[in-house]
Protein backbone atom coordinates (compact mmCIF):
# COMPACT_ATOMS: atom_id res chain seq x y z
CA UNK A 1 0.00 0.00 0.00
CA UNK A 2 2.76 2.50 0.10
CA UNK A 3 2.70 3.32 -3.26
CA UNK A 4 -1.04 3.71 -3.18
CA UNK A 5 -0.81 5.81 -0.10
CA UNK A 6 1.88 7.89 -1.40
CA UNK A 7 -0.54 8.99 -4.57
CA UNK A 8 -3.77 9.99 -2.13
CA UNK A 9 -0.95 11.73 -0.31
CA UNK A 10 -0.16 13.66 -3.38
CA UNK A 11 -4.06 13.89 -4.67
CA UNK A 12 -4.69 15.81 -0.72
CA UNK A 13 -2.49 18.44 -2.57
CA UNK A 14 -3.94 18.58 -5.66
CA UNK A 15 -6.45 21.45 -6.70
CA UNK A 16 -7.45 20.08 -10.17
CA UNK A 17 -8.88 16.76 -8.06
CA UNK A 18 -10.20 18.86 -5.81
CA UNK A 19 -12.13 20.91 -8.08
CA UNK A 20 -13.28 17.74 -9.81
CA UNK A 21 -13.96 15.94 -6.32
CA UNK A 22 -16.29 19.08 -5.25
CA UNK A 23 -18.28 18.44 -8.27
CA UNK A 24 -19.78 15.20 -7.90
CA UNK A 25 -20.12 15.81 -4.05
CA UNK A 26 -19.34 13.49 -1.05
CA UNK A 27 -20.42 10.24 -3.07
CA UNK A 28 -17.56 8.21 -3.24
CA UNK A 29 -17.72 7.23 0.54
CA UNK A 30 -16.37 10.85 2.33
CA UNK A 31 -19.66 10.27 4.15
CA UNK A 32 -18.08 8.04 6.07
CA UNK A 33 -15.54 10.34 6.99
CA UNK A 34 -16.76 13.94 7.26
CA UNK A 35 -20.05 14.70 9.05
CA UNK A 36 -21.31 16.77 5.93
CA UNK A 37 -20.97 19.97 4.31
CA UNK A 38 -23.41 22.31 6.69
CA UNK A 39 -22.92 22.99 10.23
CA UNK A 40 -26.36 22.00 10.73
CA UNK A 41 -25.19 17.99 9.62
CA UNK A 42 -22.26 18.13 11.77
CA UNK A 43 -24.13 19.55 14.82
CA UNK A 44 -26.67 16.96 14.30
CA UNK A 45 -23.60 14.08 14.22
CA UNK A 46 -22.03 15.76 17.67
CA UNK A 47 -25.66 15.00 18.92
CA UNK A 48 -25.69 11.87 18.38
CA UNK A 49 -22.33 11.20 19.82
CA UNK A 50 -23.11 13.12 23.42
CA UNK A 51 -26.44 10.61 23.27
CA UNK A 52 -24.16 7.93 23.54
CA UNK A 53 -21.82 9.16 26.04
CA UNK A 54 -19.34 10.36 23.52
CA UNK A 55 -17.34 13.62 23.46
CA UNK A 56 -16.67 15.33 20.38
CA UNK A 57 -14.37 18.08 18.45
CA UNK A 58 -15.43 19.67 15.45
CA UNK A 59 -13.94 20.96 12.82
CA UNK A 60 -14.50 23.13 9.76
CA UNK A 61 -12.27 21.47 6.62
CA UNK A 62 -9.86 23.72 4.73
CA UNK A 63 -6.53 24.78 4.18
CA UNK A 64 -3.54 26.91 2.85
CA UNK A 65 -5.66 29.67 2.08
CA UNK A 66 -3.62 32.71 0.29
CA UNK A 67 -6.19 35.61 0.72
CA UNK A 68 -7.83 37.47 3.61
CA UNK A 69 -10.57 37.16 2.67
CA UNK A 70 -10.30 33.63 2.56
CA UNK A 71 -9.23 33.86 6.15
CA UNK A 72 -11.79 35.70 7.38
CA UNK A 73 -14.35 33.32 5.59
CA UNK A 74 -12.78 30.50 7.96
CA UNK A 75 -12.79 32.85 10.80
CA UNK A 76 -16.29 33.36 10.52
CA UNK A 77 -17.13 30.06 10.22
CA UNK A 78 -15.47 28.92 13.39
CA UNK A 79 -17.19 31.58 15.06
CA UNK A 80 -20.57 30.48 14.11
CA UNK A 81 -19.77 26.85 14.91
CA UNK A 82 -19.02 27.84 18.54
CA UNK A 83 -22.51 29.49 18.66
CA UNK A 84 -24.02 26.73 17.84
CA UNK A 85 -22.04 24.56 20.19
CA UNK A 86 -22.93 26.73 23.15
CA UNK A 87 -26.71 27.22 21.71
CA UNK A 88 -26.90 23.30 21.47
CA UNK A 89 -25.58 22.58 24.83
CA UNK A 90 -22.98 20.25 23.56
CA UNK A 91 -20.06 18.84 24.41
CA UNK A 92 -17.74 19.72 21.96
CA UNK A 93 -14.62 21.83 21.46
CA UNK A 94 -13.26 23.30 18.12
CA UNK A 95 -10.16 22.43 16.04
CA UNK A 96 -8.58 24.89 13.95
CA UNK A 97 -5.39 25.03 11.27
CA UNK A 98 -3.42 27.81 11.12
CA UNK A 99 -3.06 27.49 7.54
CA UNK A 100 -7.40 27.81 6.93
CA UNK A 101 -6.51 31.04 9.22
CA UNK A 102 -4.13 33.04 6.99
CA UNK A 103 -0.89 32.17 8.69
CA UNK A 104 0.80 31.71 4.78
CA UNK A 105 -0.31 35.03 4.62
CA UNK A 106 1.29 36.42 7.88
CA UNK A 107 2.12 35.35 11.41
CA UNK A 108 -0.25 38.09 12.58
CA UNK A 109 -2.54 37.86 10.64
CA UNK A 110 -3.35 34.49 11.63
CA UNK A 111 -3.10 35.82 15.35
CA UNK A 112 -5.62 38.06 14.99
CA UNK A 113 -8.12 35.52 13.44
CA UNK A 114 -6.96 32.79 16.47
CA UNK A 115 -7.78 35.93 19.21
CA UNK A 116 -11.07 36.42 17.60
CA UNK A 117 -11.99 32.88 18.02
CA UNK A 118 -10.25 32.27 21.14
CA UNK A 119 -11.67 35.33 22.70
CA UNK A 120 -15.84 33.43 21.91
CA UNK A 121 -14.28 29.97 23.04
CA UNK A 122 -13.39 31.52 26.61
CA UNK A 123 -16.82 33.29 26.85
CA UNK A 124 -18.61 30.26 26.29
CA UNK A 125 -16.43 27.67 28.33
CA UNK A 126 -15.40 25.94 24.99
CA UNK A 127 -11.68 24.27 24.42
CA UNK A 128 -9.57 25.31 21.12
CA UNK A 129 -7.06 22.99 19.77
CA UNK A 130 -4.81 24.63 17.05
CA UNK A 131 -4.27 21.36 14.60
CA UNK A 132 -0.86 20.83 13.26
CA UNK A 133 -0.57 20.20 9.49
CA UNK A 134 2.49 19.81 7.44
CA UNK A 135 6.40 20.08 8.66
CA UNK A 136 6.50 23.45 7.07
CA UNK A 137 4.15 24.74 9.35
CA UNK A 138 5.34 22.94 12.10
CA UNK A 139 7.32 25.43 13.76
CA UNK A 140 5.18 28.23 13.30
CA UNK A 141 2.40 26.08 15.01
CA UNK A 142 4.42 25.68 18.13
CA UNK A 143 5.01 29.66 18.65
CA UNK A 144 1.43 30.54 17.79
CA UNK A 145 0.46 28.24 20.30
CA UNK A 146 3.21 29.31 23.12
CA UNK A 147 2.02 33.28 21.92
CA UNK A 148 -2.06 32.06 22.44
CA UNK A 149 -1.15 30.29 25.78
CA UNK A 150 0.41 33.09 27.69
CA UNK A 151 -3.12 35.06 27.37
CA UNK A 152 -5.49 31.66 27.44
CA UNK A 153 -6.21 28.59 29.51
CA UNK A 154 -8.20 27.36 26.92
CA UNK A 155 -6.16 26.61 23.75
CA UNK A 156 -3.84 23.54 23.13
CA UNK A 157 -2.06 22.08 19.94
CA UNK A 158 -0.86 18.69 18.47
CA UNK A 159 2.15 17.09 17.89
CA UNK A 160 2.80 13.72 15.70
CA UNK A 161 4.90 11.18 16.26
CA UNK A 162 6.69 10.41 12.48
CA UNK A 163 8.95 13.71 13.04
CA UNK A 164 11.91 13.45 14.46
CA UNK A 165 11.50 16.27 17.02
CA UNK A 166 8.36 15.21 18.74
CA UNK A 167 10.47 13.83 21.69
CA UNK A 168 12.22 17.56 22.35
CA UNK A 169 9.30 19.36 21.55
CA UNK A 170 7.15 17.45 24.50
CA UNK A 171 10.00 18.48 26.71
CA UNK A 172 10.33 21.85 25.46
CA UNK A 173 6.08 22.38 26.24
CA UNK A 174 6.33 20.52 29.34
CA UNK A 175 6.72 24.58 30.47
CA UNK A 176 3.62 25.38 29.35
CA UNK A 177 1.36 22.38 30.83
CA UNK A 178 0.70 22.06 27.50
CA UNK A 179 -2.71 19.71 26.46
CA UNK A 180 -2.05 17.69 23.89
CA UNK A 181 -3.57 15.72 20.88
CA UNK A 182 -0.85 13.55 20.54
CA UNK A 183 -0.87 11.42 16.73
CA UNK A 184 1.19 9.56 14.19
CA UNK A 185 1.07 11.98 12.02
CA UNK A 186 -1.05 11.87 8.03
CA UNK A 187 1.06 14.22 6.31
CA UNK A 188 3.42 12.78 3.64
CA UNK A 189 7.32 14.12 4.71
CA UNK A 190 10.88 12.92 4.04
CA UNK A 191 13.31 11.02 5.65
CA UNK A 192 14.99 14.19 6.52
CA UNK A 193 12.22 14.97 9.24
CA UNK A 194 9.84 12.00 9.81
CA UNK A 195 10.51 8.32 10.56
CA UNK A 196 9.40 6.27 7.65
CA UNK A 197 9.23 2.87 8.85
CA UNK A 198 5.48 2.18 10.95
CA UNK A 199 7.50 0.11 13.76
CA UNK A 200 9.28 3.60 14.37
CA UNK A 201 6.66 5.36 14.49
CA UNK A 202 4.81 3.12 16.95
CA UNK A 203 7.46 3.28 19.12
CA UNK A 204 8.04 6.63 19.26
CA UNK A 205 4.48 7.11 20.08
CA UNK A 206 4.27 5.12 22.52
CA UNK A 207 7.10 6.52 24.22
CA UNK A 208 6.21 10.29 23.48
CA UNK A 209 2.31 9.77 25.72
CA UNK A 210 3.87 7.81 28.52
CA UNK A 211 6.50 11.15 28.43
CA UNK A 212 3.97 13.97 28.37
CA UNK A 213 1.69 11.45 30.59
CA UNK A 214 4.54 11.45 33.28
CA UNK A 215 5.00 15.34 33.16
CA UNK A 216 1.46 15.53 34.64
CA UNK A 217 -0.07 17.08 31.61
CA UNK A 218 -3.09 16.27 30.09
CA UNK A 219 -3.29 14.08 27.04
CA UNK A 220 -5.35 13.30 24.01
CA UNK A 221 -4.78 10.29 22.79
CA UNK A 222 -5.25 9.29 19.01
CA UNK A 223 -5.10 5.77 18.13
CA UNK A 224 -8.01 2.99 17.01
CA UNK A 225 -5.01 0.38 17.84
CA UNK A 226 -6.22 -1.97 19.98
CA UNK A 227 -2.88 -3.12 21.30
CA UNK A 228 -1.90 1.08 21.82
CA UNK A 229 -4.75 1.41 23.44
CA UNK A 230 -3.70 -1.44 25.80
CA UNK A 231 -0.16 -0.22 25.93
CA UNK A 232 -1.67 2.78 27.39
CA UNK A 233 -4.11 1.37 29.68
CA UNK A 234 -1.79 -0.94 31.55
CA UNK A 235 1.01 2.41 31.90
CA UNK A 236 -1.72 4.55 33.45
CA UNK A 237 -2.81 2.19 35.86
CA UNK A 238 0.84 1.13 36.40
CA UNK A 239 1.36 4.64 37.27
CA UNK A 240 -2.04 5.86 39.22
CA UNK A 241 -2.53 8.20 36.38
CA UNK A 242 -5.88 9.47 36.79
CA UNK A 243 -8.69 8.97 33.93
CA UNK A 244 -8.87 13.04 34.50
CA UNK A 245 -5.44 13.48 32.49
CA UNK A 246 -6.26 11.75 29.78
CA UNK A 247 -8.79 10.67 26.82
CA UNK A 248 -9.30 8.82 23.77
CA UNK A 249 -9.76 10.30 20.78
CA UNK A 250 -10.54 8.78 17.66
CA UNK A 251 -12.15 9.42 14.08
CA UNK A 252 -15.45 10.17 12.64
CA UNK A 253 -16.34 6.93 10.93
CA UNK A 254 -13.67 4.67 12.52
CA UNK A 255 -13.65 2.29 15.18
CA UNK A 256 -17.09 2.65 16.05
CA UNK A 257 -16.89 0.21 18.91
CA UNK A 258 -14.43 1.28 20.01
CA UNK A 259 -14.76 4.36 21.30
CA UNK A 260 -18.46 2.60 22.67
CA UNK A 261 -16.81 0.45 24.38
CA UNK A 262 -13.95 2.69 25.93
CA UNK A 263 -16.48 5.28 27.03
CA UNK A 264 -18.92 2.71 28.39
CA UNK A 265 -16.04 1.36 31.01
CA UNK A 266 -15.74 4.84 31.95
CA UNK A 267 -13.19 6.49 29.68
CA UNK A 268 -13.44 10.09 28.37
CA UNK A 269 -13.88 9.25 24.21
CA UNK A 270 -13.51 12.55 22.00
CA UNK A 271 -14.68 12.05 18.33
CA UNK A 272 -13.13 13.95 15.75
CA UNK A 273 -16.14 15.28 13.41
CA UNK A 274 -15.13 17.50 10.03
CA UNK A 275 -17.39 19.33 8.17
CA UNK A 276 -17.60 21.44 5.05
CA UNK A 277 -17.25 21.72 1.72
CA UNK A 278 -13.48 21.48 1.15
CA UNK A 279 -13.59 17.98 2.42
CA UNK A 280 -11.21 16.54 -0.19
CA UNK A 281 -7.85 16.71 1.32
CA UNK A 282 -8.86 15.58 4.51
CA UNK A 283 -10.74 12.33 2.91
CA UNK A 284 -7.72 11.57 0.76
CA UNK A 285 -5.24 11.27 3.89
CA UNK A 286 -7.60 9.47 5.52
CA UNK A 287 -7.78 7.02 2.60
CA UNK A 288 -3.79 7.16 2.74
CA UNK A 289 -3.29 5.85 6.17
CA UNK A 290 -5.50 2.85 6.13
CA UNK A 291 -5.82 0.50 3.66
CA UNK A 292 -9.47 -0.51 5.13
CA UNK A 293 -10.83 2.86 4.25
CA UNK A 294 -9.36 2.63 0.39
CA UNK A 295 -11.73 -1.01 0.54
CA UNK A 296 -14.68 0.57 1.68
CA UNK A 297 -14.19 3.30 -0.88
CA UNK A 298 -14.06 0.70 -3.91
CA UNK A 299 -17.21 -1.31 -2.30
CA UNK A 300 -19.09 1.84 -2.61
CA UNK A 301 -18.25 2.84 -5.97
CA UNK A 302 -18.93 -0.54 -6.81
CA UNK A 303 -22.70 -0.27 -5.88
Amino acid sequence: MSALSSTFQTLAKNKTANKMALRYGMRFGASRFVAGEKEEEAIECVKKLNSKGLHAMLNYLGEYVFTTEAAENATVHCLRTLEMIHRHNLQSNLSVKISSLGVDISKEVCLANLRRILDQAKKYGIFLRIEMEDFSHCQVTLDIYKELRKEYDNVGTVLQAYLYRTLDDIDDLNQYNANLRLVKGAYKETSAVAYQDKAKVDQNYLEMIKKHLANGNYAGIATHDDSMVAEILHFVQDRGISKDQFEFQMLHGIREDMQTDLAQKGYKVRVYVPYGVDWFGYFMRRLAERPENVTFVLRNLMK
